[in-house]
């Protein structure tokens, strides 16, 4: 059982990190993890690299769930298992 939704906002509490939920993983010793995309501070930004952190570090933000799965951003098929999301 995961404790976070994917496409919501969270931040590390180590490390401040903060991003977007895109995916996640489960391990049979209960240490659940999440990939965080950060959000860039500014247009000229270049997007730093994903992180992994296990799920007891991160906490959501007060910004609710930014994207959702389900959600198409493009008319064309992206070549996955689903649609692209859109932001909300």
């Amino acid at each position: 059982m995961y404790k976070f939704e994917l496409g919501i906002k969270v931040k590390d509490v180590v490390t401040g990190f903060k991003g977007i939920l895109m995916a996640r993983a489960e391990y049979l010793t209960g240490c659940n993890q999440y990939l965080v995309l950060p959000t860039p501070k500014s247009s000229k930004t270049i997007y730093p690299d994903s992180q992994w952190f296990d799920e007891g570090r991160l906490r959501k933000t007060k910004k609710d769930q930014i994207f959702k799965p389900e959600d198409v951003a493009v008319d064309n098929d992206p070549g996955c298992d689903l649609k692209l999301p859109k932001k909300i």
